[in-house]
């Protein structure tokens, strides 16, 4: 491990670094039989605890109700919006992961993104949400997670986009350049297939300093202390016209990236990000399919 170096589980990570690794056997070995998971968007949700509507779940164990008698102080925060789905971290003050469906439909239409003004999330209690006022001279820029040009086809869908709870603190080079191509690239692969899911979200991952001890250090912006991670992921499930599954997951850097490297070096393996995010994606696709094929950077076709 070298000094100096962010480290993506099961890899250090530098910047622009292609790590390819084939699932195979791997993916084989996770599969299990579970039941048939919803429809649509939401089939295709990481890996999150469910969450009862109603009251506090009941806690296992005699006499244990009592201990959920004032309720209980936080519980995993869904967003279900008209053009993505996403999970709310009050503590960073953005999401964890936000879920998009795109297809041909989805990219066309006349929404006008001028029409749409980045605003408060009034759904996310007051004490954890961030405001224009924590972006403002900070030097970086409000990077959407869920994009907005993914929504051309309702403006409803693209205003969406624009609270801040689907935002993050990004480098202005990279969310400008590099990361907007990757975004393009989305959406160039959703023009060409059936449906591309995409899940996007913050990493804030380890770092060895000069004491030769691991850190997770990462600012802060703004009143609210909104986090500036220190890498995004992007993950794309492609459902394919033939019925494959193909999975590409990528992680960038929160700094700037030169737009002219190829995106496949920015290819890992999805187990890096699901170690890193804490999240899972493999055992829920496994549910609809064993037709998967993922794909990274020794084996970009």
């Amino acid at each position: 491990m070298l000094r100096g170096r962010w480290v993506l589980p099961g890899a250090a990570l530098g910047l622009g670094a292609g790590l390819g690794l084939g699932l195979g056997a791997a993916l084989a070995a996770r599969r299990r039989a579970e039941p048939d998971a919803a429809e649509g968007l939401l089939g295709r949700l990481p890996v999150v605890p469910a969450v009862a509507a109603a009251g506090p779940p009941a806690v296992p164990g005699s006499g244990r109700a009592e201990l959920t008698k004032y309720g209980l102080p936080g519980l995993a925060q869904l967003r279900s919006r008209e053009s993505y789905v996403l999970c709310y971290d009050p503590r960073s003050r953005s999401a964890l992961w936000v879920i998009e469906q795109l297809n041909r439909e989805t990219l066309s239409g006349a929404s006008d993104r001028a029409a749409c003004d980045f605003q408060e999330d009034e759904s996310v209690h007051e004490y954890h949400r961030a405001t224009n006022a924590d972006y403002r001279g900070s030097g970086f820029d409000r990077g959407h997670l869920a994009a907005a040009a993914n929504h051309k086809w309702s403006q409803a869908a693209m205003r969406d986009t624009f609270y801040l709870s689907n935002i993050a603190p990004q480098n202005p080079h990279l969310n400008q350049n590099a990361w907007n191509n990757l975004e393009k690239y989305s959406r160039s692969l959703a023009r060409n297939n059936k449906n591309v899911y995409v899940c996007t979200g913050p990493l804030y991952l380890p770092r060895m300093e000069a004491d030769g001890k691991m850190y997770v250090k990462y600012q802060v912006i703004g009143k609210n202390n909104v986090a500036v991670p220190t890498h995004f992921f992007k993950v794309l499930i492609l459902e394919k016209e033939s019925g494959e599954i193909e999975l590409r997951s990528y992680v960038m850097p929160n700094s700037p990236v030169d737009e002219k490297i190829p995106l496949e070096r920015f290819l890992v393996p999805i187990e890096s990000i699901e170690r890193a995010s804490g999240l899972l994606f493999v055992p829920n696709i496994l549910k609809r399919t064993s037709n998967l094929k993922a794909i990274t950077a020794g084996n970009k076709r």
